[in-house]
């Protein structure tokens, strides 16, 4: 296991949270609210974590295993970001309101643990704390970007 993975491992949410770098701009409190509406979730081997127009309900952030990510859009296919790395966020579609489908697919290579964090709750909290939105809307923004970037490359 390599030490980002080993640290994240076996950690609570709030750990695993201070060690994401999505939500590396964010205060000890915020991250601590979004500890709170988190939850730890494991998948098996070659199962899709979501697809291609699924509802996104959830962000996740990745904390064991090894996720492999498959952008498609106007009959276009890219391993945009290919696979997600430990301590990753993904499945930002979530944190976007009116435009929460899946815009790929998230499989797990291997046996994967992921924190789960509910969209609608998270939007909530951004809402209520409108500096956790905009630190949390510039990082989308910053995954957006590579997104599309990734796709246009092909």
């Amino acid at each position: 296991m390599t030490g980002a993975v080993a640290k994240l491992a076996g950690s609570s949410n709030l750990e695993i949270l201070d060690q994401a770098r999505f939500f590396s701009t964010l205060t000890g409190a915020q991250r601590d609210r979004i500890a709170r509406i988190a939850k730890l979730v494991d998948y098996p081997s070659q199962r899709d974590i979501y697809k291609l127009g699924d509802k996104a309900a959830c962000c996740y952030v990745l904390v064991r295993g090894v996720v492999r990510f498959k952008l498609e859009a106007a009959g276009r296919s890219t391993s945009a970001g290919d696979f997600i790395r430990s301590g990753d966020l993904f499945g930002w579609s979530a944190l976007v309101r009116n435009a929460q489908r899946r815009m790929g697919t998230a499989t797990c290579v291997a046996a994967c643990s992921v924190l789960t964090i509910d969209g609608d709750e998270i939007l909530h909290l951004m809402d209520r704390d409108t500096a956790m939105g905009y630190a949390v809307m510039a990082q989308v923004s910053l995954l957006m970007t590579s997104t599309l970037t990734a796709l246009a490359a092909g």
